[in-house]
C-alpha cells in the first residue's frame, strides 16, 4: 500500500522540475533573443564606447613663396615633427610607463608626466616638436595608452630673410605677426578627423570597417609680391646704413607705385622665425613690423604732399614765387627754418623742397585758407591727410597689428593753427612709413591710390594659383598735371642735393626724386627733445615702364648732421642704386 502511494509523488515532482527547467530555458532564450536581437544596436554601441576614439588629423599649413626674378621659390615650408600623448584610460602601470617614456624623451618632470597619465582627460600631450628618430623609439616601447601624432612645423629655407613681414607660427599652431597672423584663417586649412576602434592598448585598428575618415584640407598656398634677391639686398643696405649712422633700429621698403605691390620690406634688428621662442618677453617688440605697426612724426618728407595739396587746390602753381620771412609766429609759437635755409628772401616751389623750408610748408598751408591759417585751411589740409592720403587708418596690407596714425581734429582743440602749421612739415601728427610711401605713390603715379599689398596670388579649392588684382582705394588723389608738377619739383630738388646723400651721379634715362625728413622726438612730459631726432627719406626711381617708391626710417641716429640727410639719405641711395643696377629697370628712350 505504501509503495503505491510513493510512485505518484515521484512522478509529480519530476514533472514539476521538468516544467521549471523548460520555463528557465525559455526565459534564457527570450533574454538572449532580447539582448542579441532586440537590444543589439544598444549593446554594440555601448561596447564601442570603450574602444572608440576620435583623432584630429592636422591640416598642412599653406606654403608661402615669393619671386626670385622670373622664378618662384619657397619662403616658408612645412616639415614633419611629432608629439607624444597619453590616454589615461588605457595606462595600466603609471610609474612604469612614465619611467620608460622619460627614458626615451629625455629630461621631463616625472611628477608632471605621471599626473598626465592619471588625469581625467583622455588626451594629454606629453611633449611636442619631436623628431622621427625619437618617435620610432617611443613606438618601439609599445606602451599601452601612449600614442604619437604628426604635427607639421614651419621651416625657412632662407633663414631670417623677410622675418618681419612673414611672422611665425606659435606652439599652438596660430600665426603671430606678419603674413602668418593676417592670413591665419586662410593658411591654417581644415583638420581632418579619424574615429577609430582601438585595441586594448588604445592603438587604432586601421582596417576596422567602423573607422570614419575626413581628409584634412591643406591651407592656401600664398605667393608674395616681394623679390627674394631684392629683399636680401634691401636688408643688407639697411643694416649697413644703420651701422654707419650709429642707429640701433630702422626700416625700409620698396613699393611699386603702379600696383601697390611691396617688392621688399625690412626692419632691423630682426629675429629667426624658426627660433622665435629664444626671444625673451622683454625683447618681444623685435617681432613687430615697425613699418606698419609704429606710427611716427614723419618730418619734412611731408612737404611734397603738402605742396601736392596746394597745387591740386589751385592756390599755387609750379612757377609760383613768394617772399619767405624765415619765421612765422602762430598762436604765440614760432615756426623757424633750419640754419642752412639762407634766411629771408624770394623763394619758389622748388626751394621749399630743396632747402626744406618749414616756413615754406606753412606758407602753402596759409594759401589753402586764402592767405591765412584758418578753419578753411585746416579742414582742407585735414581732408587731404585723411581722405586722400589715408594717414589715420590701417592701409589693409596683409600684416598683423597694422595701425593708422593720429591726425589732429581741425575744429576741436587748443592752438589749432600752430598744430596744423606743424603738420604741414610732418610734426604734430603721426603715421607709418608705409602710409607715407602709399601717399607719395598716389601723388606721382597720376593720382591713383593703390592699397599696399604683399599677396600676388593664392591657391583656389582645386589648388590652382589665382592672381590677386591691385585694389584701387581712390582715384584722382591729385590731377595728372599736379602729379607731373610734383615729380618735376622733387627731381629738381634731388638733382641739386644728391651728392649730399652719397650718390656719385645721375643716370641718363632714369628719374630720381626724393625728400629728407628730420623730426624731433616728442617728450612724454610735453614738447620735444632738443637733441633726439628720427631721420626719414622718401623718394622714387622711375624708368621706361616702372616706378618704385622707397622710404627709409632711421631711429635716433648718432652720426651728426641732419638725420634725414646724413643717416636716411645714404640708405635711400644704396637701395635706389640696387634697383638701377640689379633689378632690370629699363631707361626711357627719348
Amino acid at each position: 500500500m505504501q509503495q503505491t502511494e510513493k510512485t505518484p509523488n515521484v512522478l509529480a515532482r519530476t514533472r514539476i522540475w521538468y516544467v521549471l527547467i523548460l520555463l528557465l530555458s525559455a526565459i534564457v532564450l527570450v533574454r538572449v533573443f532580447y539582448l542579441q536581437v532586440i537590444q543589439h544596436d544598444y549593446y554594440k554601441t555601448a561596447a564601442y564606447v570603450g574602444q572608440m576614439r576620435e583623432y584630429e588629423i592636422p591640416a598642412s599649413r599653406g606654403v608661402i613663396e615669393a619671386f626670385n626674378g622670373d622664378a618662384v621659390v619657397p619662403l616658408v615650408l612645412n616639415e614633419s615633427r611629432y608629439l607624444v600623448f597619453v590616454d589615461p584610460l588605457h595606462i595600466e602601470d603609471v610609474p612604469g610607463s612614465a619611467e620608460a617614456l622619460i627614458g626615451v624623451l629625455g629630461s621631463l618632470d616625472r611628477a608632471e608626466v605621471e599626473g598626465k597619465m592619471a588625469a581625467d582627460n583622455r588626451y594629454q600631450v606629453v611633449q611636442k616638436n619631436i623628431t622621427k628618430t625619437v618617435i620610432e623609439k617611443v613606438e618601439a616601447l609599445e606602451l599601452p595608452g601612449v600614442g604619437v601624432q604628426e604635427e607639421p612645423k614651419r621651416s625657412y629655407p632662407h633663414g631670417m630673410l623677410a622675418a618681419h613681414l612673414l611672422g611665425f607660427v606659435n606652439d599652438d599652431g596660430e600665426g603671430v605677426y606678419g603674413i602668418e597672423q593676417a592670413l591665419n584663417d586662410q593658411l591654417v586649412g581644415a583638420p581632418g578627423q579619424l574615429r577609430a576602434i582601438t585595441d586594448a592598448r588604445g592603438i587604432p585598428l586601421a582596417a576596422n570597417p567602423e573607422n570614419t575618415l575626413i581628409e584634412p584640407q591643406e591651407g592656401k598656398r600664398t605667393r608674395l609680391t616681394i623679390d627674394v634677391s631684392l629683399q636680401k639686398q634691401l636688408e643688407d643696405a639697411l643694416e649697413d646704413g644703420l651701422e654707419r649712422a650709429r642707429s640701433e633700429s630702422g626700416g625700409a621698403l620698396i613699393f611699386d607705385a603702379d600696383s601697390g605691390a611691396i617688392k621688399a620690406m625690412a626692419n632691423y634688428p630682426t629675429f629667426d622665425p624658426s627660433r622665435f621662442y629664444d626671444v625673451s618677453i622683454d625683447d618681444s617688440g623685435v617681432f613687430a613690423n615697425s613699418l606698419v605697426t609704429s606710427p611716427l612724426e614723419i618730418g619734412s618728407i611731408m612737404k611734397p604732399l603738402t605742396m601736392a595739396a596746394a597745387l591740386n587746390e589751385g592756390v599755387v602753381s609750379r612757377n609760383t614765387t613768394y617772399f619767405d620771412p624765415d619765421q612765422f609766429t602762430i598762436d604765440g609759437a614760432t615756426v623757424r627754418n633750419v640754419e642752412e635755409s639762407s634766411g629771408v628772401g624770394e623763394r619758389n616751389m622748388e626751394d621749399i623742397l630743396r632747402l626744406s623750408l618749414n616756413t615754406g610748408a606753412t606758407w602753402l598751408l596759409k594759401q589753402l585758407g586764402g592767405g591765412d591759417i584758418n578753419e578753411t585751411a585746416r579742414t582742407t589740409w585735414h581732408h587731404y591727410m585723411t581722405e586722400r592720403y589715408f594717414f589715420d587708418r590701417p592701409t589693409g596690407i596683409e600684416q598683423g597689428y597694422q595701425v593708422g596714425g593720429n591726425i589732429p581734429d581741425p575744429l576741436d582743440g587748443f592752438g589749432l593753427n600752430i598744430q596744423f602749421a606743424n603738420t604741414a612739415f610732418g610734426q604734430g601728427m603721426t603715421t607709418t612709413p608705409l602710409h607715407a610711401a602709399a601717399a607719395l605713390a598716389a601723388v606721382i603715379n597720376r593720382g591713383t591710390y593703390y592699397q599696399p599689398r604683399l599677396v600676388a596670388a593664392q591657391s583656389d579649392m582645386a589648388g590652382e594659383m589665382q592672381g590677386v588684382e591691385p585694389i584701387v582705394v581712390r582715384e584722382a588723389v591729385v590731377s595728372p598735371s599736379v602729379s607731373a608738377d610734383v615729380r618735376h619739383l622733387m627731381e629738381g630738388a634731388f638733382s641739386q642735393n644728391y651728392r649730399t646723400y652719397g650718390l656719385s651721379g645721375l643716370r641718363s634715362g632714369f628719374s630720381i626724386g626724393g625728400k629728407t625728413g628730420t623730426a624731433q622726438i616728442p617728450n612724454p612730459e610735453g614738447g620735444y627733445y632738443e637733441d633726439r631726432f628720427n631721420g626719414t627719406f622718401f623718394g622714387y626711381v622711375s624708368g621706361e615702364s616702372s616706378t618704385y617708391v622707397i622710404i627709409v626710417r632711421v631711429d635716433e641716429p648718432r652720426i651728426g648732421g641732419y638725420a634725414g640727410s646724413t643717416a636716411a639719405g645714404p640708405i635711400f641711395v644704396d637701395i635706389a642704386t640696387t634697383l638701377l643696377d640689379s633689378y632690370g629697370m629699363q631707361p626711357r628712350v627719348n
